[in-house]
């Protein structure tokens, strides 16, 4: 029995050694999302217990990639949740986007569509509020650049078919993806989405430059609208 004067240890004790040794074993396979939140915020408090300001962020967000996503004004209502810990938060997730993007640009687009998706859907699929995002490629497929075009509100974007072609043609561009997300989760497309690709496809056509496909990407997945026939 203890004596009565000897300072207990906190109940987190030797926690922060045991998940990064488990972490380091298992890659991070098997590791919750909170647990993963914690190691992020084991960089930003030296000391004391994270775990319920991890928890309490994917309460308020409903998972990590949510959290990483998560405008900093909806992060900062989470007490605790602090102008480092945002940081932190906005920091990990561009080193993941960086590093799906690189992927992706590594060979031409059509035959690294995966890696494309992946990307994609990184980017883009917690989003609250439309974004339009044009891929640019040269005559071999490969991605020369990456651009957002347009943020629009919960359910739409405004696309002007003649400014997305005078952009492919001041980067000299052979070909185009059309990339947005629907933030309410469905990737399903609208009758307007079908429309603008339609003109997109038009204008872009009559200047030699072919339009490979319009990806919609949503939380429950991506739907391309050339494998639904619709381009």
């Amino acid at each position: 029995m203890a004596e009565a004067d000897e300072t207990e240890k906190p109940h987190y004790h030797g926690h922060r050694a045991r998940l990064r040794a488990r972490f380091l074993e298992s890659g991070g396979a098997g590791i919750p999302d909170y647990e993963i939140l914690e190691l992020i915020l084991f960089g930003v408090f030296r000391n004391g217990d994270v775990k319920p300001l991890a928890k309490a962020l994917i309460a308020e967000c409903g998972s990590l990639g949510a959290v990483l996503s998560a405008p900093a004004e909806r992060l900062a209502k989470v007490p605790g949740c602090g102008e480092a810990v945002i940081a932190a938060l906005k920091v990990t997730r561009e080193a993941g986007l960086r590093l799906l993007k690189e992927d992706a640009m590594q060979r031409p687009a059509i035959s690294n569509w995966q890696a494309l998706l992946d990307y994609c859907r990184a980017a883009l699929q917690h989003e609250g509020i439309e974004q339009f995002r044009i891929l640019f490629l040269d005559r071999k497929n490969q991605i020369i650049a990456d651009e957002a075009q347009q943020r629009g509100t919960v359910d739409h974007t405004p696309v002007y078919p003649r400014e997305v072609v005078k952009r492919a043609l001041e980067l000299n561009a052979a070909a185009l993806i059309l990339v947005h997300n629907h933030p309410s989760g469905d990737p399903t497309p609208s009758r307007a989405d079908v429309e603008m690709t339609r003109q997109v496809r038009q204008a872009a056509a009559v200047m030699g430059i072919e339009l490979h496909d319009h990806l919609i990407v949503g939380r429950k997945g991506h739907v391309s609208l050339r494998e639904k026939g619709l381009i």
